[in-house]
């Protein structure tokens, strides 16, 4: 499990496309320090295993799916990502509880600047439109944020100057994907009450 609340911002070392899958090579000196093979590590929101740790970088296996379902497989060599280790159980939970389980990709479509922050707006995905409320919890590229508004076919984010200077957020331009994950508590309270439901109606 994640917080959303990013550690290290990295790079894209290294890159090798197999048939269905890939190896990336990924930079980070304070996520790989302990770092061991089969520990998480969250890139740009995606919960992925360390294969192999080395020297500042580790190598993990991505497979198709993972790679189509992301914006993991557009990544090129010198890309920046935003990363995480797991979370300890006596770590502090600065954010909220992330899978790395990504629901989907969306794009930027707006950034308006201020001196003090800055709103973002991406395309709402009408799949997940029901997870995604004002004031509630929402992982772009792998960051807890807090959602600020909801609108027909979009929803916005207000960025702080610290978020946008150690986050890949301050690199984006319009157009530009981002892996999303809703609340997974909300997915939950849905399933039980649809099964309740389920349970009502056929009692």
């Amino acid at each position: 499990m994640f917080t959303g609340i990013v550690e290290e911002l990295g790079t894209v070392v290294a890159v090798e496309h197999r048939d269905a899958s890939a190896v990336f090579e990924f930079s980070g000196s304070l996520v790989t320090d302990g770092a061991r093979p089969g520990e998480s590590i969250c890139v740009n929101g995606v919960c992925l295993t360390v294969v192999e740790p080395g020297e500042g970088s580790f190598t993990t296996d991505v497979m198709a799916q993972t790679l189509d379902l992301t914006n993991i497989g557009s990544l090129a060599v010198g890309d920046r990502v935003n990363l995480e280790r797991a979370m300890a159980a006596d770590g502090r939970f600065g954010g909220h509880v992330v899978q790395g389980h990504i629901d989907g990709i969306t794009r930027v479509r707006a950034i308006q600047r201020s001196a003090d922050w800055t709103v973002m707006s991406v395309d709402l995905p009408s799949a997940l439109a029901r997870y995604i409320v004002p004031q509630g919890s929402i992982i772009l590229d792998g960051i807890s944020l807090t959602v600020s508004a909801v609108l027909d076919t979009t929803f916005e984010v207000s960025l702080i100057p610290t978020t946008l200077g150690l986050t890949t957020l301050g690199h984006k331009g319009i157009g530009d994907t981002v892996n999303i994950e809703v609340d997974v508590l909300a997915k939950y309270v849905e399933r039980i009450l649809t099964y309740r439901d389920q349970e009502l109606a056929n009692a």
